[in-house]
């Protein structure tokens, strides 16, 4: 039953509801926080990281 969940036309559909609720001006730059907001979460990731190698030393 959930084999085949998402669609192509579940994307499009996703994709018009967004451009209706929030406008074509704001998606860029929500898109845009959003990859920010991904690459500081990556590189926090990476230094808890670093510090817990380094401090089992």
């Amino acid at each position: 039953m959930i084999r085949n969940a998402l669609e192509p036309w579940h994307l499009v559909v996703l994709l018009v509801v967004c451009l209706v609720v929030f406008g074509s001006k704001k998606l860029p730059d929500m898109a845009r926080s959003l990859g920010k907001s991904a690459r500081i979460l990556k590189a926090e990731s990476r230094a808890m990281r670093g510090e817990d190698d380094r401090g089992s030393r």
